[in-house]
């Protein structure tokens, strides 16, 4: 079901946006080599509960898999999403993709970046890059009227004329009343009927961008995700309000 929100929801939606912009900010400027992720779970905790709110993804459970024990997701390198944070210290040249989701007075946001641990390869600079830009790309596409295929469009075709490969298995969503609603968002082009977008969606666009294969697979802890071939991968998110104009960012 996919949920049209009213300008009450809107305004609580943006409220826990805002928390998570503020997450990732403040983890950005501490990310550095001999930090460990598992310390920037726990700065990021406690920033989300100094505001009221609720770690998002702290406890979630999917099927097969024990509930996250953490409050951020931290994927390095060739970790594609869903890194638990533990006690390994980053190392210069390495990429981190922290993935951070809030619930404030029953409303979530969710929003990704990909960051560079010190100075990193060419290789991986421009996937990043190339990352953030197709989620741009996406962006621009999340018109009312337009469909979400218009989105996945955007997004493929960019990553894949930069020679990278997005991944096929995960996608972006809809968030707002629930951490996960409809539609789902992929990124890349799936046949089929393609919902449409409407004025009052909030929706996640999270393309998640590998500089080799796109396939993955899932580590035996039963969450983290990395490719298949061990090459790096890069990963941006926002939420996004679908408007009768241009589409607002609402994790900025």
């Amino acid at each position: 079901m996919i949920f049209i929100k009213n300008a009450q929801e809107i305004d609580g939606i943006r409220k826990s946006c805002k928390i998570v912009a503020e997450v990732l900010n403040l983890l950005g400027s501490m990310i550095k080599p001999g930090i460990t992720t598992k310390m920037l779970d726990e700065i990021a905790e406690d920033y989300i509960r100094s505001k009221g709110a609720i770690p998002a993804f702290k406890g979630y459970s999917q099927a097969g898999s024990f509930n996250y024990p953490a409050s951020i997701c931290a994927s390095i390198d060739n970790e594609v999403v869903h890194g638990i944070p533990d006690d390994t210290e980053l190392k210069e040249g390495q990429l981190l993709s922290i993935d951070v989701g809030v619930q404030f007075n029953g409303y979530f946001g969710d929003a990704a970046r990909t960051f560079a641990v010190g100075k990193i390869s060419s290789l991986k600079k421009k996937l990043m890059n190339v990352t953030e830009e197709s989620l741009y790309r996406g962006i621009e596409k999340a018109q009312d009227g337009n469909r979400v295929i218009d989105i996945s469009r955007a997004i493929q075709n960019y990553v894949e004329s930069n020679g990278f490969n997005v991944v096929r298995e995960l996608t972006g969503h809809g968030v707002g009343k629930y951490l996960h609603e409809d539609p789902s968002i992929p990124n890349y082009v799936v046949s089929g009927p393609s919902p449409r977008l409407r004025e009052g969606m909030t929706i996640a666009i999270e393309p998640m961008v590998n500089a080799g294969t796109y396939r993955v697979k899932t580590l035996k802890d039963g969450w983290t995700i990395v490719t298949e071939d061990g090459q790096p991968s890069a990963h941006f998110e926002h939420t996004i309000l679908i408007t009768n104009n241009e589409p607002e960012i609402l994790t900025t």
